[in-house]
C-alpha cells in the first residue's frame, strides 16, 4: 500500500480544526446531547431517556470525547516529528467543545485559513456534509458567512479517506490481530468469517451519497474486498467476509441499510458458522455504537448462538493511521497551493474530490437541503 509522500509544508493553511461528533461526559449530559443530535425531529424527552440507557450503562459517559484527545495528542506529534507547525484545535457538531467554541479558539490563535479533518472516513450526509452544513451555519450565526466569504475564518476540508491506504493499512492490521485473538480464544481462523460492521444509514440517504460518486455502501464494500485480500495474503488461505450494519434508528416504517449485525449473525449460524471475527471499519475509534453496538449487543448475539467472536480494533491512533492522516493534511495543502498531486488510494475507487459538488452527499437525493454548506463548490470557503 504505498503511502503519499512526506512533505512538511502545511501551505496556506495555519491550523488544524479536528472535527467530531462529540458525545456526553457525565449522566446530565446525556438527554441535552441528545436533543442536539435529534434537533428538528420532535422527538419527547421520554424517549431520548429510553436511547439514553446506553450511555447511563457505560456511567453516563461517551468514550468519544476521551479518544478525540489522544487522537489530537497523537496527531500533533506526529506533526512535530515531521517539523509541521500547524497548532490543532478540536471541535464537535453535539457537545462541547462546540463548532463555535472551535472557530472562537481558531480567532484566539490568529488563524486566517483552517484545514478540517472530520473523525469520519466515509461520504455520506452523516459523515460529510452535515459537518459542512454546521460550519456554514455556525459562521451564519456569528455574521461572518459574507455573501463573498470574505469575513471569518476561512475553512477547507480534507478528502473522505476511507480508501487512502493509512486507514485501510490501519484496518487490516486490526483484522490480523484479531485472527489471533481468535486462535488463543479456541476458534478456528481457517474457517472464520469477517463480518465488517458500520453504521446503519436511511436508504434516502445511502441513495443520495451517490451522487457524483460510489454510495456509502459501496465504498465500505470497497474497502472491505481490501482488507480480505490482505488478510487472505498474510493468513495463506481465503477468508470470507461480509457486510453489515448497526445502530439503526427512526421509524421501523423508514427503510435503512441491512442487514442488522445482530440478524446476520444469527441466519449465519443457523448455516454452521462458528467462528467470527467482527471488524468496525466504519468507525475511526471504539465510540458509542462499538462499545454498545458490537461489544455489548453483538457479542452477546455470539455467545448465544454457540459462536466464538472476536471484535477487532478500530483505526484509533495506530501509526499508520495517524501518519496517514498528516499525509492527507500535506495532500490538501499541495491542493490549495495549485500543486499536481498524486492522491493515494487504494481499491477500486479514486480519490473523492476534497472541494464538492453542489449536490453532493444531501439528506435525500435530488432535494435541496436550503442548508449552505462550506467546502463545496458553490461556497468554496
Amino acid at each position: 500500500m504505498p503511502m503519499t509522500p512526506r512533505s512538511a509544508d502545511p501551505g496556506p493553511y495555519d491550523a488544524l480544526l479536528l472535527y467530531s461528533f462529540g458525545g456526553p461526559n457525565k449522566p446530565e449530559d446525556v438527554v441535552p446531547f441528545l436533543r442536539n443530535v435529534t434537533a428538528g425531529k420532535g422527538i419527547p424527552d421520554s424517549r431520548l431517556e429510553e436511547v439514553g440507557e446506553h450511555y447511563y450503562g457505560f456511567g453516563g459517559k461517551s468514550p468519544i470525547n476521551e479518544q478525540n484527545l489522544a487522537l489530537k495528542a497523537a496527531l500533533e506529534a506526529e506533526l512535530a516529528d515531521r517539523g509541521i507547525d500547524l497548532p490543532i484545535v478540536w471541535g464537535n457538531r453535539n457537545w462541547e467543545p462546540y463548532t463555535t467554541d472551535a472557530i472562537g479558539e481558531l480567532e484566539r490563535l490568529g488563524a486566517n485559513r483552517a484545514v478540517a479533518l472530520v473523525t469520519s472516513a466515509y461520504s455520506s450526509y452523516s459523515g460529510c456534509r452535515q459537518y459542512r452544513e454546521d460550519l456554514a451555519v455556525t459562521l451564519e450565526k456569528r455574521g461572518q458567512l459574507g455573501p463573498d466569504g470574505s469575513t471569518g475564518v476561512q475553512f477547507d476540508k480534507v478528502r473522505s479517506y476511507f480508501n487512502h491506504p493509512g486507514f485501510v493499512a490501519a484496518n487490516a492490521e486490526a483484522v490480523l490481530e484479531a485472527y489471533e485473538e481468535l486462535e488463543t480464544k479456541g476458534g478456528d481462523p481457517a474457517a472464520a468469517t469477517i463480518v465488517f460492521v458500520t453504521h446503519s444509514i436511511p436508504d434516502t440517504m445511502e441513495e443520495a451519497s451517490g451522487v457524483g460518486h460510489a454510495t456509502y455502501s459501496a465504498q465500505h464494500l470497497d474497502v472491505a474486498a481490501v482488507i480480505a485480500a490482505v488478510v487472505s495474503e498474510v493468513r495463506g488461505h481465503a477468508v470470507e467476509w461480509e457486510l453489515a450494519y448497526c445502530s439503526r434508528s427512526g421509524p421501523p416504517s423508514q427503510p435503512w441499510l441491512e442487514p442488522d449485525v445482530n440478524d446476520l449473525l444469527t441466519e449465519r449460524a443457523g448455516e454452521g458458522l462458528k467462528d467470527v471475527v467482527l471488524s468496525p471499519i466504519g468507525f475511526v475509534s471504539d465510540h458509542m455504537e462499538v462499545a454498545y453496538d458490537l461489544d455489548t449487543e453483538a457479542m452477546a448475539t455470539a455467545t448465544e448462538l454457540g459462536m466464538t467472536a472476536v471484535r477487532a480494533g478500530t483505526v484509533g491512533t495506530r501509526p499508520v493511521f495517524v501518519s496517514g492522516l498528516v499525509d492527507l493534511i500535506l495532500e490538501r495543502a499541495a491542493l490549495a497551493r495549485g500543486d499536481e498531486v498524486e492522491q493515494a488510494t487504494v481499491g477500486s475507487l479514486p480519490a473523492f474530490p476534497s472541494v464538492t459538488p453542489p449536490d453532493c452527499c444531501l439528506r435525500r437525493h435530488a432535494e435541496p437541503s436550503g442548508i449552505p454548506a462550506l467546502c463545496s463548490e458553490d461556497m468554496h470557503r
